[in-house]
């Protein structure tokens, strides 16, 4: 296995890094073997990055004009929102580009966060306590005003259908970074949007070599999977409110159950994101499933007896009964910050419940098994 994942990394830095296909009129393209979203075209002077909008068939959700902080702008540059790279200073409105840019060692580029009680690294809220990085509050109506105090370069934030725009942030000329990396409809091209953020900050080699570990990982823990055959039975998440929300077939996490070699009850769906079920719906379709991941938040881990006090009837489900539930603790582990741009490190924790046969000596990363 260490030599098979060496060639696919060396492989994968020769396919990835810094990989760029020449087009006519000077330009050369940045190539995405993954990402769907995208496109990246660099010209003499300055680089237009478009991205596709996952919503409208066709049409681009933004258009970027990256030019060197060096250089004079260009007299003639295209239609599009300019950003002077790399990137010193910007406000980012999520916790998991937060964590990506501390991976690039460019946390000192942080100037404000947005929805700091969503964000759970220890060092974020310790800058923030000292007064070096700024608390913008909630993201969705964000203290605009002490986001112009910091002056940043831009601002990094989620974009979501039909959310009406963001209000004064358009107003204050200061550019918007729209981070749809999540509308993606596999891990590997979820995560290959850390070479776009890379481009932006001035990491453009980190960022390229990172991914070409991280696809080099997956597709070895994949391989290792499919040669294992079809796993376990695999049910996700759990009812929240009235609604027990199932990640679609073509959903990230549904492509990874699959890449693990598990049996999805909802393999076939063709949604990218969630399905809305009531209780009885999942019970039906998946009551008899052989292993229960879910996500929790809570400062203590969850016991089976605190499951079932949440919900009289998951006891009639099979993995309850056998006892192989597994969750995840969202506030005690940094799940949300690295598996979007880590998904080999997620999978190798469902390929370790999905293949309990394989024997795996690592350790669960993300998930474990509640007690009675």
């Amino acid at each position: 296995m260490r030599q098979i994942l060496g060639l696919l990394v060396a492989l994968s830095l020769l396919s990835c890094g810094g990989q760029t296909a020449r087009q006519q009129g000077g330009s050369d393209s940045i190539v995405f073997r993954y990402a769907t979203l995208p496109s990246i075209t660099t010209y003499d002077g300055y680089t237009v990055v478009t991205l596709a909008n996952p919503w409208k068939e066709g049409k681009a959700l933004h258009t970027y004009v990256l030019v060197p902080r060096e250089s004079p702008l260009p007299v003639h540059l295209p239609k599009g929102t300019v950003i002077r790279t790399p990137l010193q200073k910007a406000v980012v409105f999520t916790t998991v580009h937060s964590a990506l840019l501390m991976t690039f060692g460019c946390q000192d580029r942080i100037a404000g966060v947005a929805d700091l009680k969503y964000i759970k690294i220890p060092w974020i809220h310790d800058q923030v306590e000292k007064g070096m990085i700024a608390d913008c509050g909630d993201g969705m109506s964000p203290v605009v005003e002490k986001i112009i105090d910091l002056h940043p370069d831009a601002i990094l934030l989620s974009p979501f259908e039909n959310s009406g725009g963001y209000g004064k942030l358009e107003d204050i000329d200061i550019p918007l970074v729209e981070c749809a990396e999540y509308m993606e409809v596999s891990p590997l091209a979820r995560a290959e949007w850390m070479r776009f953020y890379g481009l932006l900050f001035g990491c453009e080699a980190k960022a390229d070599s990172l991914f070409a570990v991280v696809e080099a990982n997956y597709q070895a823990l994949r391989q290792r999977a499919q040669t294992a055959g079809k796993g376990r039975s695999v049910m996700i998440d759990k009812q929240v409110g009235s609604v027990w929300y199932v990640p679609g077939g073509r959903s990230t996490i549904g492509q990874m159950v699959k890449d693990a070699g598990g049996r999805y009850p909802w393999a076939s769906d063709d949604h990218s994101g969630s399905l809305s079920l009531p209780f009885e719906s999942v019970l039906e379709k998946a009551g008899d499933a052989e292993v229960w991941l879910f996500r929790y938040d809570s400062d203590q881990p969850m016991t089976r007896r605190q499951l079932l006090a949440e919900k009289e009837g998951y006891d009639q489900f099979a993995a309850f009964q056998t006892g192989e539930v597994y969750g995840c603790n969202v506030a005690r582990s940094l799940f949300y910050e690295e598996s979007p741009f880590r998904p080999d490190w997620l999978l190798g924790d469902f390929i370790h419940l999905i293949h309990p046969e394989l024997q795996q000596t690592d350790s669960l990363k993300y998930y474990h098994q509640l007690e009675p």
